[in-house]
């Protein structure tokens, strides 16, 4: 299939049973519509996957740091494999075009959805992990994962990080505001700007407003030209 091919292409890696992608692609909504097996969806894909992720992390980070104790690697692995962490490495790969959803969650936005996006996403580390072995798996997770790691730290704390660059700065008050929202009441996406001194500098998006902060926060650190990652404590 076409979409499974583009998709082999953009993350690097060939599968010798292709039908391992399409199950990593496929959502629970999409698979109901169809009448399949219960099991055929993602679900148990993201189960392995989200385990594959967490070992290949927990070792890059214990040897990268070997001066940090436990709550310290804990902490920043926890910034990792958080969902708001994996959706945002979804995007260069622009996984929700090739994710297979049921025409309801495709109307709501599922393509977006950063649950969705991070759980296929895991689906998808789960099947490269069962059709190449570990060392496989291991490649994909630092391609898509660990290639950045400031980066990432930047993103996950990057609420933290903006108020600590203001205060640096003595800019205005820092504030978040909702400008919007949309999608059903039980599955809303709200929209945040974070503003210095009234003015917007940062737009975010997120299932809870918390989340939406926090991508705004990011958001409103780049435009400030921020490099600054606080050191782990």
């Amino acid at each position: 299939m076409e979409k499974l091919q583009e998709f082999q292409e953009k993350i690097g890696y060939r599968f010798h049973n292709e039908g391992l992608l399409r199950q990593a692609l496929t959502h629970s909504s999409y698979a109901n519509e169809r009448g399949m097996k219960k099991t055929y969806n993602n679900e148990r894909l993201e189960f392995l996957g989200d385990a594959v992720l967490e070992i290949v992390t927990s070792e890059h980070l214990y040897h990268l740091h070997p001066d940090w104790d436990e709550g310290e690697l804990t902490r920043v692995r926890a910034s990792v494999v958080c969902e708001q962490t994996l959706a945002f490495c979804t995007k260069g790969l622009h996984l929700g075009d090739f994710l297979f959803l049921g025409k309801g969650e495709a109307q709501t936005g599922g393509r977006e959805r950063k649950s969705v996006l991070s759980d296929a996403f895991e689906a998808v580390m789960g099947a490269v992990y069962l059709d190449g072995g570990f060392e496989k798996a291991k490649e994909f997770i630092f391609r898509f994962v660990l290639n950045d790691m400031e980066h990432m730290q930047l993103f996950y704390d990057s609420k933290t990080i903006l108020q600590e660059m203001i205060q640096g700065r003595g800019m205005g008050k820092l504030e978040y505001v909702q400008v919007g929202e949309y999608g059903p009441a039980h599955n809303k996406t709200y929209q945040v700007e974070a503003r210095i001194g009234g003015k917007p500098m940062g737009c975010g998006e997120g299932a809870t407003k918390k989340a939406a902060q926090q991508e705004a926060a990011y958001h409103a650190i780049l435009q400030l030209g921020g490099k600054y990652v606080p050191e782990v404590h």
